[in-house]
C-alpha cells in the first residue's frame, strides 16, 4: 500500500520551491523571508505535513528519547513508576520507549541490544527477577549513554539508582502488628534472589528479635514472584498449622489479598484473630473488605526522580557521576486489616 504522507519533496513540488528552502521555513530560519515562511507553513498545513522527528533528530545527533526495561507493565507498581518517568520526561520534551523484560534475563539483555542501536539518549531500568549478571549493561557506558536503574539494581556494581528503604519499611511494618498485639508474625516473602525482598525479609526478622519474638520457620512463605496464586498456596499453609499467625506480613498486596479472602472464606476473623499488612499501596488494597494496611513505596514519585536524574544525566555533558543513589521515604498506611484492639 502506497505511503499517503506528505513529504518535504511534496512541499517543494507543490510550491516550486527546493527541500532545503522548505525545511529553513518550516523551522522559521531568519535567512528565508516571513512571505515564503508564512506561505510554506500554511501549505504545509494544509497537506497535512508532520516533520520527520527521527530524521531531524540524527542531524540534530538528538533524539530526546529515553528507553525503559521493566519486568512487567501489568504490575501496578511499575505501571505507576512508568507513569511518573513519563510525565515529567514529557514536561522537559522528551518521549519515552517502553519494554518488558517479563522477568527473564535473557530478554532483558536481547532488549539492551535494541536499545544500544536506536540512538536513545538514556535508559531507566528495572531488573528482571532472573539477572544475576550485569556485562548487558555496560555497552551503554561506552557508547556515553547514562543508566538509572529504579527499585531492583545491580548489587555488585556502582550505579545510579532510585530506591526506596526496603528493610527499614519491613521493619516499621512488622512493628506495626506487634504493637498492635501481635506474637505470632507470619511472612509472606518474595524471592530471595532479588535484593529487596531479601532486605524486606531481614527487617521482618529484626523487629521480631528486638521485640524478642521467636523467628518460627513455619510462618515464612517464601515465593517467587509473590503473585495471588503464590498467596494463596502460603496462606492456605498457614491454615493448616496447629496454631494460627496472629499476625502476617506480607511483601506485597497482591499476597495480602490472597491471605485475607482465603483466612476470611476459612472463618478466620480479620483482623481480630489475624492482622494483615502489605506492601506497595496497590488500588486493591484500599477496595477489599476489610481495607488492607499497607507501605506506600512511593512508585510515582520513584518514577519521577528517575527521569530527572536521567535527564540531568542526558543534558550536563559536564557533569561526571559514577554513582548516586536517591533513596525515597516510605509510609505506613494503616486500614482496617490491622486494627486490632489491643490489651
Amino acid at each position: 500500500m502506497k505511503n499517503s504522507r506528505t513529504t518535504l519533496k511534496d512541499l517543494a513540488k507543490e510550491l516550486n520551491l527546493s527541500a532545503s528552502t522548505i525545511s529553513r521555513a518550516l523551522g522559521n530560519h531568519p535567512g528565508i523571508s516571513e512571505s515564503t515562511t508564512k506561505l510554506v507553513q500554511k501549505k504545509a498545513e494544509e497537506l497535512g505535513f508532520i516533520p520527520n522527528s527521527i530524521a531531524s533528530s540524527f542531524r540534530k545527533k538528538k533524539t530526546q528519547s529515553i528507553g525503559i526495561i521493566v519486568p512487567r507493565i501489568d504490575i501496578y507498581f511499575h505501571s505507576l513508576v512508568i507513569s511518573g518517568i513519563e510525565d515529567y520526561a514529557y514536561k522537559m520534551g522528551y518521549n519515552v520507549t517502553i519494554f518488558q523484560s517479563k522477568d527473564s534475563m535473557k530478554r532483558e539483555q536481547e532488549i539492551t541490544k535494541i536499545l544500544q542501536n536506536k540512538m536513545v539518549e538514556g535508559v531507566i531500568v528495572c531488573l528482571s527477577i532472573e539477572t544475576d549478571k550485569y556485562d548487558h549493561f555496560k555497552k551503554f557506558k561506552k557508547l556515553g549513554i547514562p543508566l538509572v536503574f529504579y527499585d531492583r539494581v545491580p548489587s555488585e556494581i556502582d550505579v545510579n539508582s532510585i530506591v526506596i528503604n526496603d528493610y527499614e519499611s519491613a521493619f516499621t511494618a512488622t512493628k506495626h502488628l506487634i504493637e498492635k498485639g501481635c506474637k505470632r508474625i507470619a511472612h509472606i516473602a518474595g524471592n530471595q534472589s532479588t535484593a529487596i525482598f531479601k532486605a524486606r525479609y531481614e527487617g521482618y526478622k529484626a523487629a521480631l528479635k528486638k521485640h524478642k519474638l521467636t523467628l518460627d520457620a513455619n510462618l515464612v512463605g517464601l515465593t517467587h514472584n509473590l503473585s495471588y496464586e503464590e498467596g494463596v498456596i502460603q496462606a492456605n499453609k498457614f491454615l493448616k498449622l496447629p496454631v494460627l499467625p496472629d499476625g502476617i506480613f506480607c511483601a506485597n498486596d497482591y499476597t495480602a489479598v490472597s491471605v485475607l479472602q482465603v483466612f476470611m472464606k476459612a472463618g478466620v476473623k480479620i483482623p481480630e484473630e489475624t492482622a494483615i499488612v502489605g506492601f506497595s499501596n496497590y488500588p486493591i488494597s484500599r477496595v477489599i473488605e476489610p481495607h488492607i494496611t499497607t507501605i506506600n513505596d512511593r512508585a510515582f514519585e520513584m518514577g519521577t526522580e528517575a527521569a530527572k536524574l536521567s535527564i540531568r544525566l542526558i543534558e550536563d555533558e559536564e557533569e561526571s557521576i559514577k554513582s548516586e543513589t536517591i533513596s525515597l521515604n516510605t509510609e505506613l498506611i494503616v486500614r482496617e486489616s490491622s486494627m486490632k484492639t489491643t490489651v
